[in-house]
């Protein structure tokens, strides 16, 4: 009987408490809030720190440029291109006086200089690089210098012309062509700005190098240098 009734109660607060109506919430609405748009200057953007970069360089030489930053200030950089010849002309032209000229030319044969054609004139350069930051000029702006060693191959076609007198004593005019080879290295030196707040992962650098010849001809020296762009990853 005692567990009858247990049940029955039971029973009812189970009914109860379905039955009672829940409580609503009522909230006064929220009036709706808009962000105006806000313009950031490029120049102000966070820049991120990116381990490597690949891009290509204008100027002398033109080159696919790699760079590998160690840390925020030390980076490491490979170049492989192609020189731009044309502002060399002079100095193969002269190249030719100095260096091709036949031994064997008697007092009444001579070697002049016609023309010269590059043929191929490519480089590769490493680099080791120290940047600081410009950041209280300019947020994303870098200075940089270096050092770096270079190696270049170079491939012309000289045409000359020959005069002189044959066995028979007649005078001789001709012209003729003679291929060379110029293989050389030497030290260079690097100095730079870098700018990389882009909204993109993207940077732009400067650059002038100081090279000076350590083979084929010691002592030769020469400014060389260009503008380049850099993808970021």
């Amino acid at each position: 009987m005692w567990r009858c009734l247990i049940f029955l109660i039971s029973v009812g607060l189970c009914y109860v408490g379905v039955a009672q109506p829940s409580k609503m919430i009522v909230r006064s609405p929220q009036p709706q809030q808009y962000n105006s748009p806000v313009l950031k200057c490029p120049v102000f953007t966070k820049i991120d720190f990116h381990k490597r970069a690949i891009g290509i360089k204008f100027g002398d030489p033109v080159a696919i440029s790699y760079k590998y930053n160690e840390t925020r200030h030390w980076a490491f950089v490979t170049e492989l291109g192609k020189s731009t010849s044309g502002l060399y002309n002079k100095y193969y032209r002269e190249a030719f006086n100095k260096s091709y000229l036949p031994d064997s030319l008697s007092r009444n044969q001579s070697v002049r200089y016609l023309s010269h054609q590059t043929l191929s004139d490519w480089f590769v350069e490493f680099k080791l690089l120290y940047q600081a930051e410009l950041s209280q000029l300019i947020n994303g702006l870098n200075l940089f210098a270096g050092v770096g060693s270079q190696w270049r191959n170079t491939n012309i076609r000289y045409s000359y012309i020959y005069e002189g007198i044959d066995s028979k004593g007649n005078q001789q005019t001709k012209t003729g062509t003679t291929d060379q080879s110029r293989f050389t290295y030497g030290l260079s030196v690097v100095s730079g700005l870098e700018y990389s707040a882009f909204s993109l992962p993207v940077s732009a650098f400067l650059e002038v190098e100081y090279f000076t010849d350590g083979l084929i001809d010691t002592g030769y020296q020469r400014f060389q240098g260009g503008v380049g762009l850099r993808y970021n990853f």
